[in-house]
């Protein structure tokens, strides 16, 4: 494969991975006959402040990307107190040299019942930019998503909806981690519902640079078009603990594996 192929995957692994497993799945323009968001989302995780650093890499050899994701807290809306999940991603060494790549992401929340309330999305690849917008209306029961200057989409959702960032954050605040058992949680992203599938694979003491950690090891299903070409699997290893870091994830491709390793945490909270 062409060096240049090989640096367009990586970068673009960078700004996918820390979402991509959040909208993996069969998607549908309606919602899926599975039962949806089957799982309790009471939130003992994670509170404003919280704030962890990962390096990407590929198939931890050559090093990609620096990504960053941390919780802001939000002020009172008429929706009542939201947090802010922000997470933002630059490419570094060859990849950078050859493919620079910058992406921020935002998701606003309603912190009581970790439903989204906007979704925006700013990114840079080499000259190309894009912008993305999604606003919910739940009274109505419609999402509005505008995509750079295209003419905004209306999409009429069922009810309360996860966005690409804020469904990993649903799924970390969630207990029903039993092997063999399968947790689904509405997605709303491009212009369609996403029917995720999360599949508990077991546990797995892991080492990273921020520590060593006892995991649950989950599994998701890309079956959209996109980076991965609806080829590979994405990993993820949660603490085993009622803050269900992601310390690890691994996403397998067709030249192997893009990996995502934490290596700090910076919120004052001890390791688990």
């Amino acid at each position: 494969m062409r060096l240049k192929t090989i640096l367009t995957i990586l970068c673009m692994a960078c700004v996918v991975v820390f979402h991509a497993q959040s909208v993996s799945a069969e998607p549908s323009a309606q919602p899926s006959e599975q039962p949806l968001n089957n799982s309790k989302s009471e939130n003992h995780a994670f509170t404003p402040g919280e704030k962890f650093t990962y390096a990407v890499s590929w198939s931890k050899v050559v090093d990609a990307g620096i990504a960053v994701m941390e919780i802001k807290s939000g002020p009172t809306t008429d929706s009542g107190h939201v947090y802010h999940f922000v997470t933002s991603t630059r490419t570094v060494g060859l990849v950078e040299t050859f493919y620079p790549v910058r992406e921020s992401i935002e998701s606003v929340v309603d912190a009581d019942g970790l439903y989204s309330l906007s979704y925006s999305l700013k990114e840079t690849q080499g000259k190309k930019k894009r912008r993305k917008e999604i606003t919910f209306d739940y009274e109505h029961k419609k999402a509005r998503i505008a995509i750079n200057d295209d003419q905004p989409i209306v999409l009429s959702v069922p009810g309360h909806m996860q966005d690409a960032l804020s469904s990993l954050y649903s799924v970390r605040a969630m207990k029903d981690f039993v092997v063999g058992k399968s947790i689904f949680v509405d997605v709303i992203d491009g212009d369609k519902i996403w029917s995720v599938e999360v599949q508990t694979i077991g546990k797995e003491r892991i080492k990273t640079p921020a520590g060593e950690f006892d995991t649950i090891k989950v599994k998701t299903y890309p079956k959209y078009e996109g980076v991965f070409m609806n080829k590979g699997e994405i990993y993820i290893w949660l603490t085993d603990d009622a803050r269900k870091i992601p310390v690890l994830m691994k996403s397998i491709i067709t030249i192997g594996s893009i990996v995502a390793t934490l290596t700090n945490i910076e919120d004052g909270k001890s390791k688990p």
